[in-house]
This record gives structure tokens, C-alpha cells and sequence, in this order.
């Protein structure tokens, strides 16, 4: 009897190391991945004299993007292992979006609007 409260015992120990052990790890890398994602972005912000202002999907992996270098604007096309200027475009034709740069969408908001449309198509159904 007392053996095997003993082995119990044991195995919830161990259950509770793993557990201890996985959070711990879990923790690390999450404070890696943040620490990782503030100087990558404090290495993009450190000239501001390049911006992306618009990209667009053709495939897999090309795309057309419209980026801002100095003063001007440039249309350029990106594929796997290249990058092509395909033309300059004039300042005064470019629409740049009202909303500022670098907003983070309110999560709960979408989550919100998720859950609306998902109750509407069961409401449907």
C-alpha cells in the first residue's frame, strides 16, 4: 500500500516538473521572440528614408509593391530571387491610405465581428 502511494506520488512530481519545465521554456521564448522583434524593428525605423507604402500578391512569390525611397516613389517587382524597377511613379499620383502607419487592429473588435458573422451562418443554416 505504501509503495504504491509512493509511486503515485512520484509520477505527480514528475508531471509537475514536465509542467514547470514547459512553461519555463514556453516563457524564454516568448521574451526571445519579443526581444528578437524590438531590434528588428528598431533596425527598419533607424533611416526613414525607405517605406513600403503598398504591396500586391501576383503569386505565390511575385509581387508588385510600391515603395518610397528618398522623395520618390518606385514600382518595383519582386520575384524569388530577384528585384526589378519597373517604373517611377509621380508623387502626385500616388493615394496614400487615411488610416496611419503601423496601426494594430483591436483584436477583441475582430473577434467580435468573427463571432457575429459565425452566429449569422448558423442562424441561416
Amino acid at each position: 500500500m505504501l509503495l504504491a502511494i509512493s509511486k503515485d506520488m512520484d509520477s505527480f512530481l514528475q508531471l509537475c516538473t514536465v509542467l514547470i519545465i514547459f512553461v519555463f521554456v514556453l516563457a524564454v521564448t516568448w521574451a526571445a521572440t519579443k526581444w528578437i522583434a524590438n531590434v528588428q524593428n528598431g533596425q527598419a525605423a533607424q533611416g526613414g528614408n525607405i517605406e513600403v507604402i503598398e504591396t500586391y500578391r501576383l503569386t505565390a512569390n511575385k509581387y508588385i509593391q510600391i515603395v518610397r525611397a528618398g522623395e520618390k516613389y518606385l514600382a518595383i517587382a519582386i520575384c524569388k530571387d530577384t528585384v526589378t524597377m519597373l517604373a517611377e511613379i509621380p508623387a502626385g499620383q500616388i493615394r496614400l491610405a487615411d488610416k496611419p502607419a503601423g496601426t494594430v487592429p483591436d483584436f477583441k473588435k475582430l473577434l467580435e465581428m468573427a463571432r457575429r458573422k459565425d452566429d449569422n451562418r448558423k442562424n441561416e443554416e
